[in-house]
């Protein structure tokens, strides 16, 4: 692909977002909505951008599992060095819902009853003159287990943990605070 191509790429991958954004929200309702701008190099913006285009999300699905105490599970991510929730990419022809329950039984192992959508997140991605964007959609779940059991595949996620206080070095720490104040 030549540079030229990644207007089309681009639009492309815009297209799928909004399909993926509409879907949701028609099929789980509104949750809180964040946005949020990330600066990329010509590899990066392609690789996005074609994940995009496939899904309508550049990283995927993910899960905030809460206590009714308010404590969230936070799982370390040794590729980012963070606390971030479970959750990664669709594989082949899977929905968000089942992506984020899948991630969530190898990177946790937590039994849950799922809520809904909690969060939805616009992430706008840049390079140069070339935006598009991309969904990061987050379901909600009650933990119904408290024992988590790290089976990554991967190997990305060394540990999981229950935080009532999150670290400071935790991924989307900001929206996360945000949506437990608006839960709990």
């Amino acid at each position: 692909m030549t540079i030229n191509d990644l207007w089309f790429l681009a639009d492309r991958a815009a297209q799928s977002a909004e399909k993926a954004y509409h879907h949701l929200i028609e099929d789980y309702g509104e949750p809180l909505e964040f946005t949020r701008t990330k600066t990329v190099d010509r590899l990066r913006f392609r690789t996005l951008a074609e994940r995009i285009s496939r899904s309508g999300a550049p990283y995927g699905s993910h899960t905030i599992v809460y206590r009714p105490t308010g404590k969230l599970l936070l799982v370390r991510h040794e590729g980012v060095d963070m606390w971030v929730l479970p959750g990664g990419q669709l594989d082949g022809e899977e929905s968000f819902y089942d992506a984020a329950r899948r991630e969530l039984a190898e990177e946790a192992g937590i039994d849950v009853t799922y809520d809904g959508l909690a969060t939805l997140t616009r992430v706008e991605v840049t390079y140069e003159n070339y935006r598009t964007w991309g969904v990061i959609p987050v379901f909600a779940a009650r933990a119904n287990t408290v024992e988590p059991d790290v089976c990554d595949p991967d190997g990305e996620i060394s540990r999981a943990r229950w935080f009532s206080e999150l670290p400071d070095d935790t991924r989307d720490r900001e929206d996360l605070l945000a949506w437990r104040a608006h839960a709990f």
